[in-house]
């Protein structure tokens, strides 16, 4: 049996409660739920536009996948928690420029569910978290 291994990064917020940034077992790599905290001081950043809120997301989970030993290339799962159906456009507008960043052209893109929801901390608009399958 693979043990699994907590995955920690300065590069990405600190967990706040009970839980691991990541858990890599095997080739499996999760990723927790992300929001637009800044890494260094864990403060909630971009009242109120969801896009900066999305980038800062995205940039938090993607060094947790990296400090995981894979790159967005090896996400197959991103789920998108937003507080808004109208935020929708203006996340995904955010979320394809980053795919098209770190996505090799031709490369496949991972999967993706959007949910509508309320999240933990009011300034949050936005959640991501990931799921990847290190091939090194």
């Amino acid at each position: 049996m693979t043990d699994k291994t907590e995955i920690r990064t300065d590069g990405a917020p600190a967990p706040a409660w009970m839980f691991s940034q990541g858990v890599r077992k095997g080739p499996i790599l999760q990723v927790s739920g992300q929001g637009p905290q800044d890494p260094a001081t864990g403060a909630y950043l971009y009242p109120g536009d969801v896009k900066a809120q999305t980038r800062r997301t995205l940039e938090n989970v993607k060094a947790i996948v990296e400090a995981g030993g894979a790159s967005i290339e090896d996400v197959v799962m991103f789920r998108v928690y937003l507080t808004e159906r109208a935020h929708f456009p203006l996340m995904n507008e955010v979320y394809a420029a980053f795919i098209e960043e770190n996505i090799a052209p031709g490369g496949v893109k991972p999967c993706r569910t959007t949910i509508f929801v309320e999240l933990p901390q009011e300034p949050m608009l936005v959640e991501i978290d990931a799921q990847a399958v290190v091939t090194a």
